[in-house]
C-alpha cells in the first residue's frame, strides 16, 4: 500500500536517496540493444532516437557528428556517451564517407550485432533508457543534449569495468546473461549521470542541478524522506545551515522553484504514480501526502496537473488498456 511502502521510514538509520527516488519514479530502465564492428572507411547514420541513448566505443577511434548542430567529437576507445537530443547522428571513420543507413544495417531484428566495412578497427556497443511515459520528462527535460565521458577521465574507471563485463556477457553464452546485462546497463547509466554531475559546469536549472548541490542535499533528504510533513522554510533553511533568505534564493536558483513549491510538485508526482498504479482511495492518498482533506488535495492536484485526481486515475487506466492492446499486436507481429 502506498502509505507504508512509499512514505514510512521504519528504520531511523535508513538513508533517504532523492536521486534514487526520482529514478524509481520515472521508471528508468537501461537496456543494451546491440552493436557493430567496423573497419576500413565507413560511416553509419542513426535515425533520431525516440529514447535517451547511450553508447560506448570498445575498440578503435572514430568521429561522432550530430546533424543540425556543430557537434563533431573525436571518439576514442573506452569513451562513453549519453545522447538525449532527438537528432540524427553519424559515427564514421571519416566524415567525408557517405553513411550507410543504420536501419538497413540492423534490419534483421534477430541479429543484435552487425558488421560494417572491412575488419574490426572499431567495436561499438549501444543501448537506450526506457522512461515512464507519464513522468519520464522529469529526467529527459533536464539532461544536456550530449554527455561525453572520456576514457582518460577520473570518472571512467568504473565505466571501464562495467563495459568489460557487458562485452563479456554479450560475447559469451553465460547463464543469466540477459538479467546480468540489464543490471550492468543500469549501473552504466547511473555512473554516466554521476560523472556528468561531478564534471559539468552549471547545468540547466532543475532538480538534477539542485541535487548536485551539497549544501542543499540535506534538504532534499528531508523532503523526500517525509513528503507528507508540513515543512516550514525555517526548518529547511536550518538543515542547509543557511539563513532563510539565503537558502530560499539558493534553492530557487538551482531548482528553478521555491522550496515549498518543489515539495508540492514532488507530492503531485507521487500522487500521479499512486493514482496510476494503485487503488488507494483518494482520501487516504490525500492524508499520506500531508493534506487535511480530500478536497484540499484535489484542489492542489488540479492546480498542478490540470485535472481532478479521480479523472486522472480513470484516464490513466484507459491509456494502460490501450497500450496493452498495442503491445499485444506488436508482439504478435514480431513473433
Amino acid at each position: 500500500m502506498l502509505v507504508s511502502a512509499y512514505y514510512l521510514r521504519n528504520s531511523p538509520n535508513m538513508m533517504v536517496d532523492p536521486f534514487s527516488d526520482v529514478l524509481n519514479l520515472i521508471g528508468a530502465q537501461s537496456l543494451i540493444s546491440g552493436g557493430f564492428t567496423a573497419g576500413g572507411s565507413w560511416a553509419l547514420r542513426f535515425p533520431a532516437p525516440d529514447k535517451i541513448k547511450f553508447f560506448a566505443l570498445i575498440k578503435g577511434s572514430c568521429w561522432l557528428g550530430i546533424e543540425g548542430t556543430e557537434v563533431l567529437v573525436r571518439v576514442e576507445t573506452g569513451d562513453v556517451f549519453l545522447l538525449a537530443a532527438r537528432r540524427t547522428f553519424v559515427l564514421a571513420s571519416d566524415m567525408a564517407v557517405h553513411p550507410v543507413d543504420a536501419r538497413r544495417l540492423f534490419a534483421n531484428k534477430a541479429k543484435k550485432f552487425a558488421t560494417l566495412g572491412d575488419g574490426d578497427d572499431c567495436i561499438y556497443i549501444g543501448g537506450h533508457v526506457l522512461l515512464d511515459s507519464a513522468s519520464g520528462g522529469l529526467l529527459a527535460d533536464v539532461l544536456p543534449p550530449l554527455i561525453h565521458v572520456k576514457a582518460a577521465s577520473s570518472q571512467a574507471t568504473s565505466l571501464k569495468w562495467l563495459l568489460e563485463q557487458l562485452v563479456r556477457e554479450q560475447a559469451e553464452d553465460l547463464a543469466g546473461s540477459g538479467i546480468a546485462s540489464a543490471q550492468l546497463a543500469q549501473l552504466l547509466f547511473i555512473q554516466l549521470l554521476r560523472a556528468h554531475l561531478e564534471t559539468s559546469g552549471p547545468s540547466a536549472v532543475g532538480w538534477l542541478r539542485a541535487l548536485s548541490d551539497r549544501r542543499l542535499a540535506p534538504v532534499f533528504r528531508l523532503l523526500h524522506g517525509d513528503p507528507g510533513r508540513q515543512w516550514s522554510l525555517e526548518e529547511l533553511a536550518k538543515a542547509a545551515t543557511m539563513s532563510r533568505t539565503t537558502f530560499a534564493s539558493r534553492f530557487k536558483a538551482a531548482a528553478g522553484v521555491a522550496p515549498l513549491t518543489y515539495l508540492t510538485q514532488w507530492r503531485m508526482h507521487l500522487a500521479q504514480r499512486a493514482l496510476r498504479e494503485e487503488r488507494t482511495p483518494v482520501s487516504v492518498l490525500a492524508g499520506s501526502l500531508g493534506y487535511a482533506s480530500e478536497s484540499a488535495f484535489s484542489n492542489a492536484f488540479k492546480r498542478v496537473t490540470g485535472t481532478a485526481p479521480k479523472h486522472y486515475r480513470s484516464a490513466a487506466r484507459s491509456a494502460v488498456t490501450v497500450s496493452e492492446r498495442i503491445d499485444r499486436r506488436v508482439s504478435a507481429a514480431d513473433f
